[in-house]
């Protein structure tokens, strides 16, 4: 069965592929960004102490949590007629070179409005220990078919 609109019900799950980070992928998202923090990239600086926290090794940007919450989000709205609109994101745990994480998400709510048609999602991403390292909500929209038909 083709899910929709209609058919997607509050507490329906969706499972993003797990992703391992590694030195080479960090080291290249840090190319790719822009972003050469070496909180990414030193292990000497990682060694030190940031307040009250002390990471002991270099750590993955933030942001490959959000690209992987949106891959997921994507690859399941696209092929049904989604589009993905909003994604915040709040990062609660280091993730490391060896861990493996994986995002899910779950229709928390949805409405329809005079012009179209809106599910929010509670997003999370857990380590290979189950533990909580980012959580999120996003926010996609299903416009009517004949809204569909109009823009193509």
């Amino acid at each position: 069965m083709t899910q929709t609109f209609e058919t997607v019900n509050i507490g329906f799950t969706i499972t993003g592929g797990k992703f391992s980070p590694t030195r080479e992928t960090i080291r290249e998202f840090c190319e790719a960004s822009l972003d050469h923090n070496p909180l990414h990239l030193d292990d000497q600086y990682m060694k030190g102490s940031f307040g009250k926290t002390a990471f002991g090794g270099i750590i993955m940007h933030g942001m490959t949590h959000f690209g992987l919450m949106t891959k997921m989000l994507t690859e399941w709205l696209y092929p049904i007629g989604g589009i993905h609109r909003r994604l915040e994101t709040r990062w609660l745990t280091p993730v490391k070179p060896g861990d493996t994480i994986q995002p899910s998400a779950r229709v928390r709510q949805k409405k329809q409005t005079t012009h179209t048609n809106w599910i929010v999602l509670d997003l999370e991403m857990r380590n290979q220990r189950g533990e909580l390292v980012a959580r999120g909500e996003s926010l996609a929209e299903f416009p009517p078919l004949e809204h569909s038909a109009k823009t193509k």
